[in-house]
C-alpha cells in the first residue's frame, strides 16, 4: 500500500471544511443544553467559549505554518516539548475527541431525521455512520467537496433561524436581563458551548493534502473561526429572544422551536437542514481523526499499521474504517451532552499542551511563515486551563 497522501485542497475548500465542522459540531443541538445552564445569558456563554478558543486558534495557525503535518498536535508537542509519549498521547486524545464529537453530532442529527422519517433510531445511526465512512474512504477531495455543499445548506438554515428569531415576538422579560447565573453554571454553559467551536484544530490535520500549507493553513483557520463566531452569536441571541428558556432547555430540536415561534409554520425543512449539518460534522470528524491516526503511525511503531493509504483512493483506509466503527458504537451508547462534555474536556487539555509547545518553540526558533504575537500562546494556555477548571468544578 502507498504511504503518501495527495495535495488537492485549496483555501476555499479548506475554509468551508472548517466552517462546516464547527457549525456541524453542535449549534443545531446544543443551544438548548447551553440555555439550561445559562438561561438568557446563553449568548454570553457562547461568547466566552469563543474567547477561550480564539488564542488557541491563532496558536494553531502559527504551528500549522511551522509544521504542516497530519497528526499536527502530536508533531507540535514533540517539536516543542521533546516528549514522545506526550506527543502520542495528545494525538490519541485528538482521535478520541474527533470520534466522540462525531458520535454526539450523529446522535443529534438522527434525532432531527426522526422528525421526517419514521425509522428506528439505531438503524439511522448505523446507516448514516456507515455511509459517511465510505465517503471518507473514497477520497479527500470528494469528501470535502460534499462537505462544502453541506456547509452551504446548513449556513443557509442558520440564517433562516436568525431571521425567524428576530422577527418573532420576544419572550417575556427579554428587555430586562435577570441577575447573572452562578459562576459554576455559567462556566458549565461556556464549557458546553465550547464544543460548538471545535473544528479549527481539525484543519491542521489536513496539512499533508493542502496546496502551499504554510500559507493556506493559517488563513483558513482564521477565516473559519471568524465566520463561525458571527453565526453563533446571532443564532444564540435569536434563540433566547424567541423561545422561553425552559422550553429550549428540554428540547432536542431547539432551533426548530425558534422557527415555529417566528413563522408559525412546520419546521420539518429545518430538521432536514439539521440532518445535513450533522452529516457534515460527522464526515469532517471521520476525515480528520483518520489523518491523525495516519500521522501517528509515522511517529509511533505500535501504530504503524495505520500509516498506510489505499493504493487507489490514496486515503488512510484502515484508520478511516476504525474511526467509523468506533463512532457508531459511541453514538449508540451515550447521550449528546455527555459526549459533548467529554470532547470539550479532552480538547481543553490538548489546547493547553499545544499552546505550551508553541511558547517553547517561539523561544527556540522565533521566525515562522505566520507569526502570532508572543502573548497569544500564553493567553491560550491560561484560557484553556481556566475553562477546564470551570468545567471540572461545575461537574463536581
Amino acid at each position: 500500500m502507498a504511504e503518501a497522501l495527495r495535495r488537492r485542497l485549496g483555501l476555499g475548500l479548506l475554509t468551508a471544511y472548517g466552517v462546516g465542522v464547527m457549525v456541524g459540531a453542535g449549534i443545531y443541538v446544543l443551544v438548548g443544553a447551553v440555555a439550561a445552564q445559562a438561561g438568557l445569558y446563553a449568548p454570553l456563554a457562547f461568547l466566552i467559549a469563543g474567547l477561550v478558543a480564539a488564542p488557541s486558534a491563532i496558536s494553531y495557525a502559527e504551528l500549522s505554518s511551522r509544521i504542516p503535518e497530519a497528526a499536527g498536535e502530536a508533531a507540535y508537542v514533540e517539536a516543542g516539548l521533546g516528549l514522545h509519549w506526550l506527543a502520542v498521547a495528545v494525538g490519541l486524545g485528538i482521535v478520541l475527541a474527533g470520534m466522540v464529537s462525531a458520535a454526539a453530532v450523529l446522535r443529534g442529527g438522527v434525532g432531527y431525521l426522526l422528525v421526517i422519517f419514521d425509522i428506528p433510531f439505531e438503524a439511522g445511526v448505523i446507516g448514516i455512520g456507515a455511509a459517511l465512512t465510505l465517503v471518507a474512504l473514497v477520497g479527500v477531495l470528494e469528501s470535502l467537496s460534499l462537505a462544502a455543499l453541506f456547509t452551504a445548506v446548513e449556513v443557509a438554515g442558520l440564517i433562516l433561524v436568525v431571521w425567524a428569531g428576530f422577527t418573532a415576538d420576544p419572550v417575556e422579560g427579554w428587555g430586562t436581563l435577570p441577575p447573572l447565573p452562578p459562576l459554576a453554571g455559567l462556566g458549565a454553559a461556556a464549557a458546553l458551548a465550547f464544543f460548538a467551536f471545535i473544528g479549527f484544530e481539525d484543519l491542521v490535520n489536513m496539512a499533508e493534502e493542502v496546496k502551499r500549507p504554510e500559507r493556506t493553513m493559517p488563513r483558513a483557520i482564521m477565516l473559519a473561526l471568524a465566520i463561525t463566531t458571527g453565526l453563533y452569536a446571532l443564532v444564540s441571541i435569536a434563540a433566547v429572544r424567541a423561545v422561553p428558556v425552559p422550553q429550549l432547555a428540554v428540547s432536542e430540536k431547539p432551533l426548530a422551536l425558534v422557527w415555529q415561534a417566528g413563522r408559525g409554520e412546520s419546521a420539518v425543512f429545518l430538521s432536514g437542514i439539521a440532518v445535513i449539518a450533522a452529516l457534515n460534522g460527522v464526515l469532517a470528524q471521520i476525515v480528520m481523526a483518520a489523518r491523525v491516526l495516519f500521522g501517528l503511525g509515522r511517529r509511533e511503531p505500535r501504530l504503524a499499521v495505520f500509516h498506510r493509504s489505499h493504493p487507489r483512493f490514496r486515503t488512510p483506509a484502515r484508520a478511516t474504517l476504525l474511526i467509523g466503527l468506533a463512532l457508531i458504537v459511541a453514538a449508540l451508547s451515550l447521550p449528546v451532552a455527555q459526549l459533548a462534555g467529554l470532547t470539550s474536556g479532552v480538547l481543553l487539555v490538548v489546547f493547553a499542551v499545544v499552546n505550551l509547545s508553541l511558547i517553547v518553540l517561539k523561544r527556540r526558533r522565533p521566525e515562522a511563515p505566520f507569526r502570532a504575537p508572543d502573548w497569544v500562546p500564553w493567553a491560550g494556555f491560561v484560557a484553556s486551563l481556566a475553562a477546564l477548571g470551570a468545567a471540572l468544578w461545575s461537574g463536581s
